[in-house]
């Protein structure tokens, strides 16, 4: 099989680099509207160009969505009418009501959609909602998590500009809400204050965005989410549970790593055989559905209660009351 990768920044290089040790993944083919970036894409890691999107969905067996936020909808509506399985990187889309629309194509054309939720392959965060599960702490009463470093900027600095990434609640915090919906069950409420939100880059000199959200589920259970793109210190995601057994606890700054440092920069060297990295797991995951017609690992309606819990913050955080997650 070949794989297609719609986007060629940061997550299509990401994802182009384990695709490539992907039992059945033949080779990648590429599109991306910018050409000088394509062309870079396809050196580094051997793949091929395509001319359109049209192109590349005449040549694959799958198709990878990595493009900005609001561009999901457009090429993931194009794939699935073309019957091309599609993954499509989280947020699944701008508003529920795009997934709604990427739900009821896939449907008709039969095809598989699913969405890159990869901290759920994380082995600290599936191993925490593991050990949840089979109730090492007791009943779940209280989860804090937190995940944010500095802000990310992107092509034309989408990422800042809240109409387009969403925010940091949206961009950022959906990865703890769907860890949080994965663990814990549905979400009846959420809370949220945000410091930018709604603003762009336009409104002045950006820095960052922070938000504090809390969320109440069907179960009972509290969680507290933290997402800050406003912290000079660089990158820290933790999880605590408190249950009536017991607490666990994880903080990814307290993990031992190797460091390089070289004239290019420094990077935390993985501890990780190449088959346990958590994109790896991820994509491995979503080809083996392809090839043996199964469920993949995160479907479309995950995609939307995760999107549908942060459109609930943000709705809140612009209104200052609390409001209930839209999943239908």
């Amino acid at each position: 099989m070949h794989v297609g990768i719609v986007g060629t920044g940061g997550m299509g290089n990401v994802h182009a680099r384990h695709y490539k040790n992907i039992p059945g993944v033949e080779g990648i083919y590429a599109f991306d509207r910018d050409a000088d970036k394509l062309n870079a894409f396809c050196k580094h890691h051997g793949a091929k160009p395509a001319d359109s999107a049209e192109h590349l969905l005449s040549l694959v067996g799958s198709v990878d969505i990595c493009l900005p936020t609001h561009l999901h909808q457009e090429f993931v509506l194009q794939a699935l009418a073309s019957g091309v399985p599609t993954l499509v990187e989280k947020p699944m889309a701008r508003t529920v009501e795009d997934c709604r629309a990427m739900m009821a194509a896939a449907d008709k054309a039969g095809v598989q959609l699913g969405v890159a939720h990869v901290v759920r392959f994380f082995p600290e965060h599936e191993l925490a909602h593991k050990l949840v599960k089979e109730g090492k702490v007791g009943t779940p009463g209280a989860v804090r998590m937190r995940r944010g470093g500095r802000a990310p900027v992107g092509s034309d600095a989408w990422f800042q500009d809240a109409a387009l990434s969403g925010g940091v609640i949206l961009d950022l915090a959906i990865h703890e809400f769907d860890w949080l919906r994965w663990t814990l069950g549905e979400c009846t409420q959420v809370y949220a204050r945000s410091v930018r939100l709604g603003k762009t880059v336009d409104a002045g000199p950006y820095t960052g965005d922070y938000a504090l959200c809390t969320l109440s589920f069907e179960s009972g259970a509290v969680a507290h989410v933290e997402a800050t793109w406003m912290d000079p210190s660089g990158f820290r995601a933790t999880i605590e549970v408190s249950g009536s057994e017991g607490i666990l606890e994880f903080d990814s700054r307290q993990n031992p790593v190797l460091r390089t440092h070289t004239d290019s920069g420094s990077r935390n060297e993985s501890q990780m055989a190449s088959t346990d990295d958590p994109y790896y797991k991820q994509l491995s995951g979503f080809v083996r559905a392809i090839q043996n017609g199964t469920p993949v690992p995160v479907d479309g309606r995950e995609g939307l209660k995760a999107v549908g819990i942060a459109e609930a913050a943000i709705e809140s955080a612009q209104t200052g009351k609390p409001v209930v997650p839209v999943y239908a």
